[in-house]
């Protein structure tokens, strides 16, 4: 993983020309982010290839955090067809490249920070999400 996304945060940062500002960069990211959202709405309501349905969830009152995981779930039904798809994953990538922009504006590192938050995600599990 450390040598993925140490190229891939190598190479975002030789690409990087035009929005060198965090400003700049923060603003990018929202917009990207937005692009992502609209791709995923666009797949609902233009395209049909997936639908959401959700609907409020009774939860017993001595439901565990394992029930949860049960009882609750995404929304989402279908499938991704092939076009919605590569749609979001190109806006998902550009969203990625920014957040990379990011990380490499304010000195940080991607590999250190996925290291750090998948050991907080195994010490912590579930509990973490709470």
């Amino acid at each position: 993983m450390s040598d993925t996304t140490n190229h891939f945060q190598s190479i975002v940062a030789a690409m990087l020309l035009q929005h060198q500002s965090v400003l700049d960069i923060l603003s990018k990211g929202q917009e990207t982010s937005s692009k992502v959202n609209r791709a995923v709405v666009k797949a609902v309501t233009t395209c049909g290839c997936i639908s959401i349905h959700a609907s409020k969830i009774t939860i017993p009152e001595n439901a565990t955090l394992y029930d949860l995981k049960q009882l609750l779930n995404n929304h989402i039904q279908g499938s991704l067809c092939e076009n919605c798809r590569d749609v979001i994953e190109a806006e998902l990538g550009k969203e990625l490249f920014y957040l990379t922009a990011l990380i490499n504006t304010l000195g940080l590192s991607l590999s250190d920070i996925l290291e750090k938050e998948t050991a907080k995600l195994n010490t912590l599990g579930i509990y973490n999400l709470v």
